[in-house]
């Protein structure tokens, strides 16, 4: 199975690479854009294709390594490969 791991921080951490980001949409013309906020985006191939086990496998991961869940939110989806 693949998993599709999303990280982002928690609303209200502070987000300094989001800021150099808005900063540098501002500078270049992008005026509109507000509040960026960035995260990571990680693809697992996981030899397991039993559904459950996969996502507590999945959900292993992110607690104990991929995510801080001190100030990150995760998210995955899992597909068949």
């Amino acid at each position: 199975m693949k998993a599709r791991i999303t990280i982002t921080l928690k609303p209200g951490v502070l987000d300094p690479q989001g800021k150099a980001i808005e900063g540098a949409l501002h500078a270049l013309g992008f005026g509109g854009v507000d509040d960026v906020r960035q995260g990571k985006y990680i693809e697992v191939e996981i030899g397991e294709s039993d559904p459950t086990r996969a996502k507590a496998e999945v959900e292993r991961m992110c607690e104990e390594l991929l995510a801080n869940t001190v100030i990150e939110n995760y998210s995955y989806e899992l597909e068949a490969a």
